[in-house]
């Protein structure tokens, strides 16, 4: 019998959506296979009143299973910084990780700003990443498809196959508007678009995934049998594949894909295909 796992508890704290931490913290954790960790995002500490609620979490967490968590934080407001690393867990502070030794070798501070991206400077390149990011955000998982037709992409599959990183990703990254819609119950019994993204075929990219990987997803997320069974992510699965082969829609599989990877194929469509009205 293979021995049971170690258990830690990860957090990731971020001024911002948080995939910076996410994606560079698990790229390190990924080389411990030993143990198994239990990941937690809080994106937006963007202030002290939110490190406070961070930190209130992560010392429930402590204080519910007896151990140091590991927090790793991309905060650059020392005064949030400051609360999250009195609570006593693990702190790796990513930002100041690199900063500190930049600022030696360029001879000069940072600028210290919250949620600064190296990206195009102008008005107008900041603005569309502004829009770009507040659209992500507003609808997500399905969230007012009246708005559809400002998308530059639709994202679509069934819960837990990875829209919701890959819209925000290419929201930050290309500043391209991405909604994302998952398939539910009603929408499978029909092997046809649910009728909020059948006027947007063109704007549609399909994520399928493994069942046995998403019954694991489903069962850390919320472990109910009409959920997170594999019975039922089979189900969900097949049926989700049957609508993206009859509409035709270019299918991505994020099982095992880093969400770097899944974005590239899907700009890479995008490119190619010419899927998505230009932008003016």
């Amino acid at each position: 019998m293979e021995a049971a796992k170690d258990q830690r508890q990860v957090f990731f704290v971020s001024d911002r959506t948080g995939l910076t931490a996410s994606s560079y913290g698990k790229s390190l954790l990924a080389q411990f296979r030993d143990i198994a960790f239990s990941t937690r995002t809080i994106p937006f500490v963007d202030g002290l009143e939110r490190a406070e609620a961070a930190a209130r979490e992560i010392d429930a967490c402590q204080r519910r299973t007896g151990q140091r968590a590991i927090v790793f934080s991309t905060l650059v407001d020392a005064a949030a910084q400051r609360r999250i690393v009195g609570t006593g867990a693990f702190v790796l502070n990513l930002f100041e990780a690199f900063i500190t030794p930049l600022e030696k070798e360029l001879a000069r501070p940072s600028v210290h700003t919250l949620g600064r991206a190296f990206r195009p400077q102008g008005e107008v390149f900041h603005q569309r990443w502004l829009d770009a990011m507040e659209f992500a955000l507003a609808h997500d998982d399905g969230i007012h498809p009246e708005h559809y037709s400002e998308a530059d992409l639709i994202l679509v599959g069934v819960s837990r196959s990875g829209k919701t990183p890959t819209a925000l990703f290419l929201a930050m990254n290309f500043s391209l508007k991405v909604g994302n819609y998952p398939l539910t119950d009603g929408d499978l019994e029909h092997d046809a678009l649910p009728a909020p993204l059948a006027p947007w075929r063109n704007k549609l990219v399909a994520l399928t995934i493994e069942p046995e990987t998403l019954h694991t997803i489903r069962e850390k997320r919320r472990a109910s049998p009409q959920y997170a069974a594999l019975s039922v992510c089979r189900r969900e699965v097949r049926a989700a594949e049957r609508i993206f082969r009859k509409a035709h829609l270019p299918v991505f599989d994020s099982t095992g894909t880093s969400v770097e990877e899944l974005a590239s194929g899907i700009l890479k469509c995008y490119q190619e295909l010419a899927v998505l009205r230009p932008r003016g």
